[in-house]
């Protein structure tokens, strides 16, 4: 059994749930999802106490697939359901002497030591913010956040002796001792 699977959402006010055979549609005040559930998963909607709750098909409890799909979907449809009310964050700084990071239209241009500049197309549904050193990127979509956060630190990771590059704000570098002189 899921531990995870097992548990109802519990959805907040403001956010709408639709389900409509294996798709799973949310809107809220910040934007609309959807999820498409995989045929082992069933999906319930229970309007009068507004929850919704996954179940594994009679027969199909003994099955791997369907447990851990299971879990699975309801961990990404309550994100759905966090990120169309509350949204997600990821915020990045940018530590280095020269690097900086400007947002000219639908573009991020990041100057972090190579001979160009780096530019990285913001996709839909996800606003980003620099002040100064700091990169500040927003949405509803969870994987859309975090996979356009990734981007940009993967263009320079930061190094570990001097700590220069980008880097998450809740992330620690760990640093290396450089080399000493001869004896």
């Amino acid at each position: 059994m899921s531990r995870i699977g097992k548990k109802p959402i519990s959805v907040p006010k403001g956010v709408t749930i639709g389900v409509d055979g294996q798709t799973v549609r949310v809107e809220g005040p910040k934007g609309s999802l959807s999820h498409e559930v995989h045929p082992l998963v069933s999906v319930a909607w229970d309007e009068g106490e507004k929850t919704l709750s996954f179940v594994v098909p009679e027969g199909k409890e003994g099955d791997r697939e369907a447990k851990s799909l299971w879990g699975t979907t309801r961990s990404i449809v309550e994100n759905n359901i966090v990120g169309v009310s509350q949204g997600y964050t990821k915020v990045l700084e940018v530590q280095g002497v020269g690097y900086t990071a400007t947002v000219e239209g639908n573009r991020l241009k990041l100057v972090v030591g190579f001979a160009n500049p780096i530019f990285k197309n913001i996709p839909q549904g996800v606003d980003v913010k620099v002040e100064k050193q700091t990169v500040t990127v927003t949405g509803f979509d969870k994987q859309a956040v975090g996979q356009f956060a990734a981007e940009v630190r993967a263009t320079r990771k930061p190094e570990p002796y001097n700590g220069k590059g980008i880097k998450y704000a809740d992330e620690t570098i760990i640093r290396k001792e450089g080399k000493t002189a001869g004896a």
